[in-house]
């Protein structure tokens, strides 16, 4: 099962209950705006700084407007935590339509070191966490839903979008590119072999080549996979069957080792967390310290 600890925190059940009272008005207000029809990408930017500002817990001057490049760039105390890059409204109508947008968001994104990029038209919002060269589904949230999608805006709230987000939260639907059928945005690309999205591997060279996808360690559900996690670190660390897993740059062993051993907090396998384990995960914990690798949980 997915760890749900997160849900134990007051400022969990504060900004659900926060999201649960303002969603109403927030959706008679994004009425209000788009009442004319043919909207600017301005609307767009208003609706977004209603989300953030009145709906979340974000203060109106953690959302700067045009700064750079960027359409909006979200942060506090100084550090940047989103790139969103914004159009008009009724823009998003296929997956298709998120490919520019989004890579525009991540140029920005890296010329700032910002590891979140989310692309928005007034009524989906996308967000995505870069990882090791790739894009990882964070959230698509329909913002026009009657329903507030109070466990997908937890995970860009003040503080759920600093934390790694267990799997994917994709609460809403698009066409698919041929524009003829409704799937959701993160069906259909599974690896080969695993058949398993990108989501599931500790490592993710190219979001768009499975080929460039280690170390399998979580199920397709998103739950770390018990049997998978050590066959996973003992590759990265040693060699599993006499195979040590190749195609990993040097630069990202820090990431992957950190992912993996999240993961083995998750599951209590850390040697400090006072249990009997088997060696894996004393040579993890070991690595971990090495690299000064510090785990959050």
């Amino acid at each position: 099962m997915i760890n749900n600890n997160y849900k134990e925190l007051s400022s969990y059940a504060s900004t659900i209950e926060r999201i649960k009272q303002n969603w109403s008005q927030f959706i008679l207000k994004r009425a209000e705006r788009l009442k004319h029809g043919g909207e600017s990408e301005k609307v767009a930017e208003n609706i977004i700084d209603d989300l953030f500002t009145e709906v979340l817990d974000w203060g109106k001057g953690d959302l700067k407007f045009q700064k750079g490049y960027s359409d909006i760039v979200l942060s506090k105390h100084s550090r940047k935590y989103l790139i969103i890059e914004v159009k008009r409204p009724g823009t998003f109508r296929t997956r298709r339509d998120l490919e520019g947008p989004i890579g525009q968001a991540r140029r920005y994104a890296e010329q700032q070191s910002v590891t979140q990029i989310a692309a928005c038209d007034g009524r989906y919002l996308y967000v995505a966490d870069i990882c090791n060269g790739g894009l990882i589904d964070r959230v698509l949230i329909d913002l026009s839903d009657e329903t507030p999608p109070c466990e997908a805006l937890w995970w860009v709230s003040e503080h759920g979008i600093y934390r790694s987000c267990p799997e994917p939260i994709i609460s809403a639907f698009l066409l698919s590119n041929s524009g003829d059928t409704a799937c959701k945005f993160n069906d259909g690309f599974l690896h080969p072999k695993y058949k398993l999205p990108a989501s599931c591997f500790a490592y993710v060279g190219d979001a768009n080549d499975s080929k460039t996808w280690k170390l399998p360690y979580k199920m397709i559900c998103g739950s770390i996979d018990s049997k998978r996690l050590p066959k996973a670190i003992q590759a990265l660390l040693s060699n599993f069957r006499g195979t040590k897993v190749g195609g990993i740059p040097e630069q990202s062993i820090p990431d992957v080792l950190k992912r993996l051993g999240e993961a083995a907090l998750i599951e209590g396998r850390i040697p400090s967390q006072g249990l009997k384990v088997s060696p894996v995960y004393k040579n993890l914990e070991l690595a971990l310290k090495q690299n000064r690798i510090d785990l959050v949980y």
